[in-house]
């Protein structure tokens, strides 16, 4: 059983316990469920540099990356350096994240936030919707293209972006429809954990031009943008790059002035 198995089968139960805890009507009662969502996609379409900034505790690839740090803070730095979005890790069990941490983000900022999470099913898209995310991620990895679809189209009707995320062609081929707004490149193979820009580039050409492309993982300098710019990527995730240092929010700027 891979690391992505074993998070799932988690996650799977994770959910059909809060399904009983707390009823969708309760999280389409929150105040943050009629708020409008800004649109992500947009955002990157219009940027010249197309940060989306990470708040990750920790990962199973690399355990520790930054338990101090309070996430209001680290959103209101994000935002100050002028990324175009921030991706929050709401896993528990193997990213140290929460849902508190979307809601505190929400509450500190105005720019687009995507809940990172292993979506499997509708409940956590009202779930997202609830707490104040903007985004949706998918990852084709773990669905088939019906539950794609399914959970994709029932975003939309909520309101709120949807990223997809592939690994290889083949998750590219079955993922591909009307009902994305961003796809994603994950340049980490799941199973060595090892990462290459060459996925990133190989895809980028069986990306329909429709859709933000986005490249994710492995992204920790002004170089690897240079170099994926060209293949049409409008969109480059950073995660632990920011994270490992004692104010994400600096060094984001930092960046940021530098690739301007």
């Amino acid at each position: 059983m891979n690391i992505l198995d074993k998070i799932v089968a988690d996650k799977r139960k994770e959910v059909a316990l809060k399904k009983e805890l707390i009823p969708t009507s309760q999280l389409e009662a929150s105040v943050l469920f009629e708020r409008d969502c800004i649109s992500l996609a947009d955002k990157l379409r219009a940027s010249n540099t197309g940060i989306i900034a990470e708040h990750k505790r920790r990962s199973p690839s690399k355990s520790v990356i930054n338990q101090s740090l309070n996430v209001q803070d680290v959103a209101k730095g994000y935002e100050e350096a002028g990324v175009c979005g921030m991706s929050v890790l709401t896993d528990g069990k193997y990213f140290g994240g929460s849902l508190d941490d979307l809601i505190l983000a929400r509450a500190a900022v105005k720019m687009p936030l995507l809940r990172k999470e292993f979506i499997i099913d509708p409940y956590q898209l009202i779930e997202a919707k609830a707490f104040g995310a903007d985004v949706i991620l998918l990852i084709a990895a773990i669905l088939s293209r019906d539950e794609i679809k399914m959970l994709s189209e029932t975003a939309k009707n909520l309101g709120l972006d949807v990223l997809l995320e592939v690994h290889n062609e083949e998750e590219l081929q079955k993922s591909i429809m009307p009902s994305l707004d961003m796809l994603g490149v994950n340049n980490r193979n799941l199973k060595t954990f090892d990462v290459s820009l060459d996925i990133s580039k190989t895809l980028s050409e069986k990306i329909p031009n429709d859709f933000v492309k986005v490249s994710e993982s492995g992204i920790s300098n002004i170089e690897a943008i240079k170099e994926l710019q060209p293949y049409g990527y409008k969109g480059f995730l950073i995660g632990e790059n920011f994270m490992k240092t004692d104010n994400p929010g600096k060094s984001a700027t930092a960046f940021i002035k530098e690739l301007q």
